[in-house]
């Protein structure tokens, strides 16, 4: 089978790339096993080092990665990338390993030597998705190496070249080639693969039924499975918020990346006291952007990633508008619209009845709605399949804080959004998925507990 990544910025065939047959992959597999014996048994000191120089090896290659991601999934070169938060993700990882992976000593007497270690899964597949390519694979695969795992990467096929750079950076700073590696593989393959336990541990980072397709596949093998699935977060500015903050943040969140981010925000609750104002200064703001190719400094707003993303956007719009929304940005503003190039949109007058307030559009769209006080906020956040992020504006922290316990979701922020903390877990419920990355909790999902009892003579 050929995999085949579609530019978005033409239409064009930008990669190609072959998948393993199952035979290559069992092949692959086995090499891991073997490697991830002597790899776990380095010190974890040398681990950290090699596992940073990969990282820094990654970095020396930004300039041409920038507009590879550009060709691969349409995001502007003047964003610069995503090396500062691939670094600061990792190297938070690398900071925390120490201590998040120490022996829990219970005893050890004369009599007994009593402790709990954490050790490796043993091989780690880590299934990336496409809109963060860098960044969300980073996520797991600094931590995975770190704790003595190998790890198999299989990036989307919208973004084949991306898990060929990681690889190739690791590796010339002297990761073992067998230890991380870059796999092209069919649903199929990896869904026999995982049913035959191949791996000690899958993360999958991607649709909701891709995530059912992992549960399917690993059904009955115990196989540890980390799942994020996406999200429909709500941001909800209160009557004390400060309006210029919250409307920069949250439109920006909304926007950017072409509105191609996890935690992106796809609905908007504002006090009926500062709803006009909101949409005044937002409607301002999306205005603005300059729809484009993206290779093309001056572009704000690139294509979506595929045309079929974007036409899913535009039904979520239309049957939205057939159904009582209003329109705020006029098509006028952005001619470039078409195909995978798709204009933003702000909605107003929108209900919970519409699918563009309850699916996940993961594009430049967004709904806002006028809310008279928390009660109706919170009954509307939590009106959804999703729980990933939430953004919480006012200046009362005791208030965002009583708010948030309330919220069914991964992540609660108060005056910010659609940012991933590495020292917090990355975590989400309902349709979102379960598990946990990044933290100390991203050290316990990627290594089991083993105890020991020793009774000494």
């Amino acid at each position: 089978m050929t995999i085949q990544c579609i530019s978005p910025i033409d239409g064009s065939v930008y990669a190609t790339r072959e998948t393993l047959s199952r035979t290559d992959a069992d092949a692959a597999v086995t090499r891991a096993k073997t490697a991830q014996s002597e790899w776990a048994a380095r010190p974890l000191a040398q681990r950290i080092v090699l596992v940073q120089a990969g990282v820094a090896a990654v970095g020396a290659m930004n300039d041409e990665i920038v507009p590879e991601i550009a060709h691969q999934m349409g995001r502007p070169i003047r964003y610069g990338g995503e090396f500062g938060g691939f670094s600061e993700r990792a190297s938070y990882m690398a900071e925390i390993a120490e201590t998040a992976l120490a022996d829990i000593v219970v005893e050890d007497s004369d009599a007994f030597r009593r402790v709990i270690k954490r050790v490796p899964h043993g091989i780690v597949l880590v299934v990336a998705p496409w809109n963060y390519p860098y960044m969300t694979a980073i996520n797991t695969v600094a931590p995975a190496l770190i704790a003595g795992n190998a790890v198999l990467l299989k990036h989307a096929s919208q973004t084949p070249l991306v898990g060929e750079r990681m690889v190739a950076a690791f590796q010339s700073a002297g990761v073992p080639k067998d230890v991380f590696q870059n796999v092209f593989l069919d649903h199929q393959t990896t869904s026999d693969l995982i049913a035959d336990r191949a791996f000690g541990f899958v993360h999958f980072t991607g649709s909701v039924g891709g995530g059912k397709a992992m549960e399917r596949a690993a059904a009955g093998t115990f196989t540890g499975i980390g799942l994020e699935l996406g999200g429909k977060d709500p941001g909800y500015v209160m009557d004390d918020a400060n309006l210029d903050a919250a409307v920069d943040t949250l439109i920006d969140g909304a926007m950017f990346n072409s509105g191609q981010c996890c935690c992106g925000i796809e609905r908007i609750y504002v006090h009926e006291s500062l709803f006009d104002a909101f949409v005044e200064k937002a409607v301002a703001i999306v205005n603005g952007y300059k729809l484009g190719n993206p290779l093309d400094p001056e572009t704000t707003l690139g294509p979506m990633a595929h045309v079929r993303f974007a036409d899913e956007v535009r039904a979520q719009t239309a049957q939205a508008i057939a159904a009582g929304a209003t329109a705020q940005i006029d098509p006028a503003l952005f001619p470039q619209d078409g195909g995978a190039y798709l204009m933003p949109q702000i909605l107003t007058d929108v209900t919970h009845d519409m699918r563009v307030m309850r699916d996940e559009s993961f594009g430049p769209v967004v709904g806002i709605m006028a809310v008279k006080d928390d009660a109706e906020a919170i009954r509307l956040m939590n009106d959804s399949n999703f729980g990933l992020t939430a953004s919480l504006w006012t200046q009362d922290a005791k208030r965002a804080e009583d708010i948030a316990d309330q919220i069914e979701t991964g992540t609660v922020f108060m005056n910010r959004a659609d940012y991933l903390d590495p020292a917090l877990c990355w975590t989400g419920c309902k349709d979102t998925g379960r598990g946990g990355g990044l933290s100390v909790i991203g050290y316990h999902n990627l290594t089991r507990p083993k105890s020991y009892h020793l009774k000494k003579a």
